[in-house]
């Protein structure tokens, strides 16, 4: 009996060994409305357009940096909306401190990309006027490159396929907003 045990265990131990790659926020919950911090301030928005701090952990093995992406699935454009961009996060990173728009803030050597706002910083939500609640999607990328090879201009687009293409996993998390 204690043969069977010590292997019943032994394989939960070797199963569980591979935590899931988590991402958390202690400003933004899963399926929660965001706050008007985190609310653009234009397009008739009038938010605090901070950035949340995002916290990860268990990064999949081999892991040698991560991206943060802030991206709106409902956005009437055809094509969604960028709302931040953010890569070549090293790879001794677990998180990005709140109000990270700030060059200054982000861990060294990380970059940030041109949102959809035009901007190189996190734009936060402002939906149209009586539209359905859009969601935001936060995720981070672990990617199993040192830096992504885009230019400097890159647009949003690009940096997200470069993020596919050289992606080891993701872990996301999806808040909601209207008005």
């Amino acid at each position: 009996m204690q043969r069977i045990f010590v292997g019943v265990v032994s394989s939960l131990l070797l199963a569980g060994s591979a935590w899931a790659f988590e991402l958390s926020s202690p400003e933004v919950a899963e399926g929660r409305t965001m706050s008007a911090a985190q609310v653009y301030k234009g397009f008739g928005c009038e938010g605090g357009n901070l950035s949340p701090a995002l916290n990860w952990k268990h990064a999949p093995a081999g892991t040698r940096s991560f991206a943060v992406t802030v991206y709106d699935p409902d956005a009437p454009t055809g094509s969604g909306w960028w709302h931040w961009v953010v890569y070549d996060i090293p790879s001794t990173s677990t998180g990005l401190p709140a109000s990270a728009v700030v060059q200054a803030a982000l861990p060294e050597g990380a970059k940030q990309g041109r949102n959809d706002f035009g901007a190189r910083n996190f734009g936060g939500a402002c939906p149209p006027p009586g539209d359905k609640p859009h969601r935001y999607v936060f995720t981070v990328h672990a990617l199993k490159v040192d830096k992504l090879d885009v230019p400097e201009d890159a647009s949003a687009a690009l940096i997200g396929f470069m993020l596919h293409a050289t992606g080891l996993g993701t872990a996301k998390l999806t808040a909601a907003y209207s008005r």
